[in-house]
């Protein structure tokens, strides 16, 4: 039987129906709100495989093209592999979701979210949260603490939950928030330079209306859940991990306390397992993966005590110490932009292309197509990391870091009225020890500045890191990756001197308290304005001129009811001055033409082409015609591409002619005054009035053709 309930948030009602849908999976609800309807299942395998010791979590997320009354493009009309905006909508459900589940289950689970009808003005995304979570909720899958997910904005000063497309547009932020009952899990989103005290104000407001829609859920639950599966008691251990105690603690403590490279503790890490397998690979022949697991967890306490109780980090910095900085720009001579930043052992190589209109990225989804003239590439090759793997292309988190990073950049672009440019940034990893993403954003600015872009202001992002045992709590700025490993919290920060442009927070705890996140994010904006410092050492502000291998942009105005001339049949007119002036042409709607040219001159070809098409014939003024045919009664002489004008034979010459062929003949040039334009339109042209009278008895020859 059906169950149906329903809930208010923001003046909005959010539906949850479970019972008529997907029945045959673990736990499957029906969310909606207004027309938008997501169906979540949750489903688990029976049993976890023999000897699985991780969590096979997998989170996917579809926008049927249905639900908005579209067709999928392409030859074969259906859905395809997940768009980005599928993945990072994915990744929204996943990051929150994860840490809830119980420590210990390790059998494969999967979840679902396909939205099967769309308003297009209100996003899916955040309904598909709370229905994974409801699902889980009712299911027999061992979960059983809800998670909600709201986004927030604030337009003229009043804070809005779950916005509207539009109002996103006109917000002040946009910011994805997920918490439970208790506390915050997620955060993620861009802002317009705000403040941390704003920011907190919208998570605070948002964790509000979290609290109201955990409590609906487990209400829910109650009502419609099934009864939890049991977990697997935990065999005692307690012989094997002291037996791995005596043979390692005491290196690991060493190795953890001792100032070093990441690859020199990688080493003396391998040193320690190889001696640990060893000697207890005997006693515990087939338990390789558990020894290993045994040491992993030792490393874990080790460093956090360290931390906690000693105030020391793995390379002998403080908590709030930032790694060494070194910031170069103009790296590659043929780019258009291009920056170097390395902090520590995290190393970005970034380019900037300048590229014109027809560059535009198109978005397909389940809004209406539109275009993006500011991209932002992510990429993370595994020797980076000093692995070997496969061929590098994005995964979902190549994907998500460089979301996060285009969205740190993006307010800070000039319009597209001021810079008329297509602007496509792309990051290579070519180190990491941390906070790879943030290092994106810091070279990222550097290179737009090189390539004379000219930002409001310059941007840097800084990745803090928290480690919490009771009531013991350690903020870290600018987090190795070991400690991001071992710790509790990976909070990204990005912005200006003046605020917040983009956050990125991800715990593997069930929350964190507003006090420790209120030390963060002042943590956090102390080290960004370090960054900035560094990098203005390399460039402080954009470049005065663009690269000269960068297509320069020029513009002129035609009349909007001349662009199908310039166009021409089937594009065949807009074709030939591509052709011949080596330049690109784009025209809008507004009559704004923007022609492209590395080479000033082709800019030109390609302007006076254009104004001689759209040039509207002036009565008095005189062309440089050519005959395009003649009759007994005149010629018909082009003065303008594809306008003509009637030569009459009386207006060749101040004599009288028997045949016009006595003077012109078709191919000829000759100038031609325009006399009169007639009722009808019709061009009357004279020749004669541009000859002297005294010469009216002379025979004048024709005008030879080129």
């Amino acid at each position: 039987m059906a169950v149906t309930r329903s809930i208010d948030i923001g003046g909005k009602k959010i539906t949850i129906e479970t019972g008529r849908l997907a029945k045959q999976a673990n736990g499957a609800v029906l969310i909606s709100l207004e027309d938008n309807f997501v169906l979540c299942t949750a489903t688990a395998a029976d049993q976890p495989n023999p000897g699985q010791d991780f969590f096979p979590l997998t989170v996917d997320y579809r926008e049927k093209t249905a639900s908005v009354g579209k067709i999928p493009g392409g030859f074969f009309k259906r859905e395809g592999r997940p768009t980005e905006k599928e993945i990072l909508s994915a990744r929204l459900i996943d990051r929150p979701i994860r840490p809830m589940f119980p420590e210990g289950f390790f059998t494969e689970t999967q979840i679902m979210c396909g939205v099967y009808s769309s308003d297009g003005e209100n996003d899916a995304d955040i309904l598909a949260a709370i229905g994974a979570s409801a699902a889980l909720l009712i299911s027999d899958i061992p979960f059983d603490e809800p998670i909600s997910e709201v986004r927030v904005t604030k337009v003229d000063g009043q804070l809005i939950v779950n916005p509207t497309h539009s109002e996103l547009e006109k917000g002040d932020f946009d910011i994805s928030v997920a918490g439970t009952v208790d506390s915050i899990m997620m955060v993620e989103g861009e802002a317009k330079e705000i403040s941390e005290a704003v920011f907190l104000e919208a998570i605070k407001f948002a964790h509000a209306n979290i609290i109201e829609l955990c409590n609906f859920q487990k209400a829910f639950a109650a009502e419609v859940g099934k009864k939890k599966r049991e977990l697997t008691a935990k065999e005692d251990d307690t012989e094997i991990v002291n037996d791995v105690k005596a043979l390692c603690l005491n290196d690991i403590k060493s190795v953890f306390g001792t100032v070093m490279t990441k690859e020199e503790r990688k080493l003396r890490n391998r040193e320690i397992h190889d001696k640990v397998i060893s000697s207890l690979s005997e006693k515990y022949s087939d338990q390789e993966r558990k020894l290993e697991e045994i040491i992993h967890d030792l490393q874990y306490e080790v460093m956090r005590s360290m931390i906690l109780d000693e105030g020391k980090r793995l390379d002998g910095r403080s908590l709030t110490d930032i790694r060494q900085i070194s910031s170069e720009v103009a790296v590659l001579p043929r780019t258009h932009g291009s920056a170097l930043f390395t902090r520590g052992q995290t190393q970005s190589l970034t380019t900037v292309t300048l590229g014109t209109k027809r560059d535009e990225q198109i978005i397909e989804g389940l809004k209406e197509e539109s275009t993006k003239r500011f991209i932002l590439h992510y990429n993370f090759p595994p020797f980076s990391t000093g692995e070997v793997g496969g061929r590098p292309g994005p995964g979902r988190r190549e994907i998500g870091h460089g979301n996060l990073a285009e969205r740190a950049l993006k307010n800070l672009i000039p319009s597209d009225e001021d810079f008329p440019y297509t602007i496509r940034i792309v990051s290579d990893i070519l180190e990491s020890n941390g906070s790879s993403s943030m290092a994106t954003v810091c070279a990222g600015s550097l290179a737009l500045m090189d390539a004379g872009v000219k930002l409001s202001k310059p941007v840097a992002g800084i990745a803090m890191g928290l480690i919490k045992e009771g009531d013991k709590v350690a903020v870290l700025s600018d987090i190795l990756g070991d400690e991001d490993h071992f710790g509790d919290m990976d909070f990204k920060v990005a912005g200006t001197t003046e605020g917040i442009t983009a956050i990125q927070m991800d715990i593997k705890i069930r929350g964190i308290s507003f006090e420790i996140m209120e030390k963060a994010l002042a943590q956090a904006r102390d080290g960004r304005l370090h960054i900035l410092g560094e990098m203005s050492k390399a460039i402080s502000e954009a470049r005065e001129s663009i690269s000269p291998y960068a297509p320069h942009l020029y513009s002129i105005y035609i009349p909007t009811d001349m662009i199908g001339t310039v166009i021409g049949p089937g594009g065949k007119t807009i074709r030939h001055i591509v052709a011949e002036s080596g330049a690109e042409v784009d025209i809008e709607e507004d009559g704004k033409v923007t022609i492209a040219a590395i080479d000033k001159s082709q800019a030109d070809i390609a302007t006076k082409m254009i104004q001689a098409l759209t040039e509207l014939p002036e009565v008095g003024k005189v062309y440089d015609g050519v005959v395009k045919g003649t009759k007994d009664f005149g010629a018909f002489v082009e003065i303008l591409p594809g306008k003509e004008g009637l030569l009459h034979i009386s207006e060749i010459e101040h004599r009288r002619l028997n045949k016009v062929e006595e003077v012109l003949k078709p191919g000829d040039k000759v100038q031609v005054k325009l006399i009169a334009i007639e009722d009808t339109g019709k061009l009357r042209l004279s020749r004669k009035v541009l000859l002297p009278k005294d010469k009216q008895h002379q025979h004048q020859p024709h005008h030879k053709k080129d």
